[in-house]
């Protein structure tokens, strides 16, 4: 484990006297960040995360209750006992009120049993189990960026309305990989299409030789990758290999990143459809704080790492106005306040823990029609919430009356 902590101080901007004297805190608070450091997912969170955060604590006046807010860090190393190690760690003895990030479903689950029982503020902004806040519901637990249900009904409903429909999956084999193969298999079915087969991989799996050839001999028409990170990378590369998309079938990369896009080059990655949350060049609000991270990061931010400013940001404001870290007063209070920021501007926290928002439907440009560095994207179309994320009634989350 390579833990990474820093403490973030900045001049205040909001006076010490805005909030009620009586509520002060005696210590700091404290935000940790559980991420990859160090694997599969490190570009699409990881330092990109901390960096998030940092700005978040800034732009907020770096000070809550008159003292600095602290953050630390940590390498989850993706593997969920290792996650819940730490974050017991955190909330036991080192004073940390919210725990941010978490990189795969797995670990997301194992630190939302904790969560539970230390009654603290969990908030996920990479892993996308639509489980979260379904069966697996926490009323201390929100759901920021994206979820396997809303990139399955974003993307698997386009490509079948296009002709895409029969359908077979390359799965990374935990809970993430299952997910999202479910809830695009459904859409697929759901739609009047054909799920043919599904091969299980390895998570960081370097050679999808026999995973592929098991695609192409489907005879499906869209091959899905049930997969992100470097694992969609490694597949996308070694599918242009076998010559898949020169023999007839498609690649469905239904959960994919702009960090990915960049890793694959748009020679290899143009024509793709995908879905995200955020987009740095969809309107001057995200132009802006896309910028502002290239700045500090060299590259512009995935929408994971502009959720996870967006949720830090918010949950600081709820701290502020709540005038306490009372953790069931501050959840109350990201319900009550709209998601207003770099990251969205409609978004809504509900009560099973998931924060809806509109999501887009992309096209990766040709190389030949991208004028800059990151301009990688062709809006398709903005998915309002309502269409994108699972129905409150149909999640399964025992919190849902």
């Amino acid at each position: 484990m390579r833990p990474i902590a820093a403490l973030v101080s900045a001049a205040g901007l909001l006076s010490a006297a805005l909030i009620n004297p009586a509520s002060a805190q005696q210590t700091p608070l404290k935000i940790g960040v559980l991420s990859d450091f160090s694997s599969v997912y490190s570009d699409i969170g990881g330092m990109g995360n901390v960096e998030a955060t940092k700005m978040a604590i800034e732009d907020f006046g770096g000070q809550m209750f008159g003292k600095p807010i602290d953050m630390v860090s940590a390498d989850v190393l993706n593997k969920p006992d290792v996650a819940a190690s730490i974050a017991r760690k955190w909330w036991e003895t080192e004073g940390v009120d919210m725990i941010i990030d978490l990189p795969t479903s797995a670990t997301a689950l194992a630190v939302m049993e904790l969560s539970k029982q230390y009654e603290k503020v969990m908030i996920v902004t990479d892993a996308a189990s639509s489980d979260i806040t379904g069966k697996s519901c926490s009323p201390y637990t929100a759901h920021w960026t994206y979820d396997t249900y809303a990139n399955a009904h974003t993307v698997g409903s386009a490509i079948v309305k296009n002709g895409g429909d029969t359908w077979f999956f390359l799965t990374a084999d935990y809970v993430f990989g299952h997910s999202v193969e479910r809830d695009t298999g459904d859409v697929v079915k759901a739609a009047g299409g054909k799920v043919l087969g599904s091969v299980k991989h390895p998570l960081n799996t370097a050679d999808f030789s026999s995973f592929l050839l098991q695609a192409q001999a489907s005879k499906a028409k869209i091959i899905g990758l049930a997969n992100g990170g470097g694992d969609t990378i490694n597949a996308i590369k070694q599918a242009g290999e076998f010559g898949i998309v020169a023999g007839g079938q498609n690649l469905a990369a239904i959960v994919m990143f702009i960090s990915d896009v960049h890793s694959l080059g748009l020679k290899l990655a143009q024509g793709l459809i995908i879905t995200e949350a955020y987009y740095w060049d969809l309107n001057d609000r995200t132009r802006a704080f896309g910028k502002r991270f290239l700045e500090r990061v060299k590259r512009m931010p995935t929408m994971n790492q502009a959720a996870t400013y967006s949720a830090t940001l918010h949950y600081l404001k709820a701290v502020q106005a709540a005038g306490t870290r009372d953790t069931k007063t501050v959840m109350a209070k990201m319900r009550e306040l709209p998601v207003r920021d770099a990251f969205t501007d409609n978004g809504v926290l509900r009560e099973d823990g998931r924060m809806v928002h509109s999501m887009y439907l992309f096209q990766v440009k040709k190389p030949e029609e991208s004028n800059s560095p990151w301009d990688y994207y062709k809006l398709l179309a903005e998915v309002p919430a309502d269409q994108a994320f699972r129905p409150l009634k149909d999640g399964g989350c025992p919190l849902v009356k």
